[in-house]
């Protein structure tokens, strides 16, 4: 008889206390199901870049699988954050591309404001928004979510991501706000996109959460592993959100 089979017969009313039969059964647990922390147990990431120094972040498996979903809507005028990085690579038919930041610095930018306070930005002007990562830095995000939706052209898309689980960056100790989950993402988009039709996704589960918090990288794990979407633990959400169509007059 195994250990955890002989623990198991010790679990009669009879000869334990309560107390005593709780410290057993979760040691049945334990043995039955050991944890191996091999190199996790550590106080301190494998990695300080979200493990980009070791090959693809876990985080943008899920981003950049989301984004080739949705490539037949990242066309015509698109507005992306920071960079054009993936406008470039997952656009289609794209006809202008524009980025925001709210460094001035940025010689990338053909807008410099925050989201949150960007009035300068012109009203239905875009056919879609990419947003990836960007919120939680973002204290207002109801008025973040308006702008989304004024600057978006009727019918137009918004592709979001956000973090459920991550680390906070070094450099973003005071300015990083919040996480999300996928529940909370639906309300604040139903909220800011009336009539529209919004489509929200979580992905990841314990296993790819663990790996991105202690900086592995998404090669160190199989595609079946990154395949399971636990919607208790997960990493990512996607959003994608669709401003209504203008009514024919």
């Amino acid at each position: 008889m195994d250990a955890a089979k002989r623990l198991s017969a010790l679990l009669t009313p009879e000869r334990i206390s309560d107390e005593r039969r709780t410290r057993l059964r979760q040691r049945v647990h334990r043995l039955s199901r050991p944890a191996w922390l091999g190199t996790i147990r550590r106080t301190a990431p494998l990695s300080e870049a979200w493990g980009r120094d070791r090959g693809t972040p876990v985080d943008r498996y899920y981003i950049e699988q989301f984004l080739e979903e949705n490539r037949d809507v990242i066309r015509g005028r698109v507005l992306e954050i920071m960079n054009s990085d993936y406008t470039r690579r997952f656009g289609q038919r794209v006809e202008m591309s524009d980025v925001l930041d709210i460094d001035a610095q940025n010689p990338a930018a053909t807008f410099v404001a925050d989201l949150a306070a960007a009035d300068g930005v012109p009203s239905e002007a875009f056919d879609c928004v990419i947003l990836t990562q960007t919120l939680q830095y973002i204290f207002d995000l109801s008025a973040a979510l308006d702008h989304a939706h004024r600057i978006l052209r009727p019918g137009g898309t918004l592709l979001c991501t956000v973090p459920s689980v991550s680390r906070i960056g070094r450099k973003y100790v005071e300015s990083e706000y919040w996480r999300f989950t996928a529940t909370s993402c639906s309300r604040l988009l139903g909220h800011a996109f009336p009539a529209g039709v919004v489509d929200v996704r979580a992905r990841g589960n314990v296993l790819v959460s663990v790996a991105f918090l202690m900086g592995m990288a998404c090669e160190e794990l199989s595609r079946r592993e990154l395949e399971v979407d636990d919607p208790y633990f997960p990493l990512v959400i996607t959003a994608r959100a669709t401003r209504a169509a203008a009514r024919a007059s």
